[in-house]
């Protein structure tokens, strides 16, 4: 291709047409076409919106992008489309048109130029890229350009104390490639690239741990653990050997029926606040209604949806966080038939409940699914 090729240069608009057409949303490398299907699906359910026309999403990359036409904006639909509806996305942003080739003389230049040109002004700029090893060796390309980027911004009134909360994303896909994306307090991830990083406890019975605890950070507010996450509740930990998950409900003080046929750990078993039980998972009954049940069985999803059912039909739990372990095609239609199934069943039985799923940062092959009961 040659040098002067317009697809190797800077793709930016005139002022007056430059407007935040996209939604530009993160995802784990690898469920780029599931998310894309997710946004048809919902989009499509959209009375105001055209879902006609896929997202583009190609394999690996770690994102999507929803592009609008050429003079519709993207903000209405990032309203209708929250971020916490959504399973399969990570972060979700308003976005202008992605800038390609740029020189590595001057990058600076043409990301002033289209910051300025969007009209927008924000409270802080954040770096980021895909969650791929690749993308790490950008490190130190976005570290010698946020001192001279936020210096600038400031120097040209897109970059300020107050502006609405807003936020600058820069989404690094490459040395010279970059998108500019916009997020609002409310609808977004507070997380850096959306994901959640924590750290293992050292004396959990395995990694596992983790999902449970983002579970509870992303699932259930903060400023609520109190109320909901403490000392002398009862729970249930279906599947529950080594004790990863049983291990988070002990460090909150919980009594715990541990059911799986596997030993549990040690250090568990003598905080006296596990009373294992080798029974089936999918057939036990608690002996009254719990705080919790907890899941993370291997299985079909929809046995698991089944056997989750039946406990919130019986109200034998107030809350319940489980997961899904998915097929390797079509997972969103999974997903989308799973959650369906679990809410025509309670509806059914006049039962009203919150129900939320995501694609957790710890999760693999798998989404959490997390209902509460009135």
């Amino acid at each position: 291709m040659s040098p002067n090729s317009s697809r190797n240069k800077p793709q930016a608009k005139p002022v007056s047409t430059l407007v935040p057409n996209e939604l530009l949303l993160y995802c784990r490398p690898g469920f780029e076409n599931d998310l894309s299907a997710e946004l048809q699906s919902k989009i499509g359910a959209l009375d105001s919106q055209d879902a006609t026309a896929p997202g583009v999403a190609e394999p690996g990359i770690g994102h999507v992008r929803w592009v609008m036409g050429d003079a519709q904006t993207a903000n209405a639909l990032h309203r209708e489309l929250p971020l916490e509806a959504l399973v399969f996305a990570r972060q979700s942003l308003v976005a202008l048109p992605p800038l390609v080739g740029l020189s590595r003389d001057d990058r600076l230049t043409p990301i002033i130029a289209q910051v300025v040109a969007s009209g927008w002004s924000f409270e802080s700029l954040w770096q980021e890229t895909p969650d791929s090893n690749e993308a790490k060796a950008l490190a130190g390309l976005m570290k010698a350009l946020q001192k001279p980027l936020e210096s600038t911004l400031r120097k040209r009134g897109a970059l300020r104390r107050k502006a609405g909360g807003r936020r600058l994303h820069l989404y690094w896909t490459a040395g010279d490639g970059v998108q500019l994306g916009m997020s609002f307090p409310g609808n977004r991830s507070e997380a850096l690239g959306g994901i959640r990083r924590l750290r293992a406890p050292h004396d959990a019975p395995s990694r596992s741990t983790l999902k449970l605890e983002e579970a509870w950070h992303v699932f259930i507010p903060r400023d609520e653990w109190e109320e909901r996450l403490h000392a002398g509740m009862q729970a249930a930990d279906l599947g529950a050997a080594p004790g990863g998950w049983t291990y988070q409900l002990v460090r909150q003080g919980m009594h715990v029926y541990a059911i799986d046929n596997g030993p549990m750990g040690r250090e568990l078993m003598a905080t006296g606040q596990v009373e294992h039980l080798r029974e089936d998972g999918f057939t036990w009954q608690p002996p009254q209604r719990l705080d919790w049940l907890v899941c993370d069985i291997v299985d079909k999803p929809m046995r698991v949806i089944d056997m989750v059912g039946r406990w919130l039909l019986k109200r034998w739990c107030r809350e319940a966080i489980f997961n899904l372990k998915l097929p390797m095609k079509q997972r969103w239609a999974e997903v989308a038939r799973c959650i369906e199934q679990l809410e025509t069943r309670l509806a059914d039985a006049g039962i009203e409940a919150r129900i939320a799923c995501k694609q957790l940062y710890h999760d693999r092959e798998e989404v959490t699914v997390h209902v509460r009961l009135p």
